[in-house]
């Protein structure tokens, strides 16, 4: 099959048509990818910041129509519609029968960039290839687990439907699981791309009263306050925690989600949020970052709190669907997150807009 690779940290990514998928395993799926999103995740492995396996296919927001099925499998069958998931809930594990369902044993792929049994059903001229963010989905074809696969009805646009794997996922589940912000809570947003955008509109559902957001791109700014932010920051030009203290009358915001990831914007966020508040930790800082309280003392006495957040804290089963009644219902606006389309082909040009923060999602078109 038709893959893109990346073959080392810091070197363009190679498209080649001789990768070699095996057949679907007993409980998985073979699915042909039509669309993926490309996610900030990808560019911190492709630049190094979360150094991976290598070489290894990349790509973990897609969606595409499902080819084969192995033994056991009942949930989908060829021909079906599925949007992919890098977290599938098993159901029966530890995490998942405590409803801590993104933490399944199926998310340690995000880790270790190969199936539980240490596979990764993919190789390029007898050596390994491996699966890259839980899926290795910039690739014609990727072999999941069956609960990965969610199926969607075929009137879906896959091209838009795919942007619910990782963006819209992750950043509605902050809100609505993560932080279970309640309905008249003051909330505040740093970035805006794909995920803090759907951050943004999961606050306007749960019925947030303000909605601060925080983006040096002007763009991203204006498309945050057309989705409902109340109060849009240049964080080049003004204060955080100052801004938002004026804004709550002293008191601070209930929740702040860090939909950048970086140390030093969570402890912008701590300084934000009022006492008793949430900080949720929704970007992945770079391996080397390390994270110091700058007073834990104040942190602990004030009750504050430290959320992290990997995707959403959704099960994927429940959470894709909704989502895809919500957006029918136009309560979520999936193609304002969409503002280029380009071929597998062009992954290296999709990266240096990521790099230089140009439009806000990028879907690759895999499939014809």
């Amino acid at each position: 099959m038709r893959a893109a690779l990346l073959e080392e940290v810091g070197k363009p990514l190679a498209v080649h048509d001789d990768v070699d998928i095996e057949a679907p395993h007993v409980g998985e799926a073979r699915v042909r990818v039509y669309h993926c999103g490309v996610c900030h995740s990808d560019l911190s492995l492709v630049d190094g910041a979360f150094p991976p396996f290598c070489p290894v296919i990349l790509g973990h927001e897609a969606a595409g129509v499902v080819e084969e099925v192995g033994l056991g499998v009942t949930s989908v069958a060829p021909g079906d519609h599925v949007v992919l998931t890098a977290c599938p809930p098993c159901g029966l594990c530890y995490w998942c029968v405590r409803g801590e369902w993104s933490l399944c044993v199926h998310s340690h792929a995000l880790m270790t960039s190969s199936h539980q049994d240490g596979g990764t059903r993919l190789s390029r001229k007898g050596e390994v290839v491996w699966r890259g963010v839980g899926l290795a989905a910039f690739a014609e074809e990727v072999i999941v687990p069956a609960e990965a696969a969610v199926k969607v009805a075929d009137d879906i646009p896959l091209g838009v439907a795919c942007v619910l794997g990782c963006a819209v996922q992750t950043g509605v589940g902050a809100v609505l699981n993560t932080a279970k912000v309640e309905e008249g809570a003051t909330v505040v947003v740093v970035g805006l791309g794909g995920i803090g955008l759907s951050i943004v509109q999961g606050a306007v559902l749960a019925g947030a009263s303000r909605i601060i957001v925080a983006d040096p791109v002007a763009q991203r700014r204006t498309v945050a306050g057309e989705l409902g932010a109340t109060d849009l920051l240049d964080p080049t030009a003004t204060d955080l925690a100052s801004e938002t203290m004026g804004m709550t009358r002293g008191i601070g915001a209930d929740y702040v989600f860090d939909a950048v990831g970086r140390a030093a914007i969570v402890n912008q966020a701590i300084n934000a949020v009022r006492p008793g508040g949430a900080v949720v930790m929704v970007g992945v800082p770079p391996l080397d970052e390390n994270y110091t309280l700058e007073t834990p003392a104040v942190f602990i006495s004030q009750q504050k709190r430290l959320l992290g957040c990997l995707l959403g804290s959704v099960n994927s089963q429940y959470e894709i669907p909704r989502l895809v009644d919500l957006w029918q219902a136009g309560r979520l606006d999936l193609q304002r997150l969409i503002t280029a389309h380009r071929p597998l082909e062009e992954i290296n040009d999709t990266f240096d807009d990521l790099r230089a923060a140009r439009g806000i999602r990028t879907v690759l078109d895999i499939s014809a």
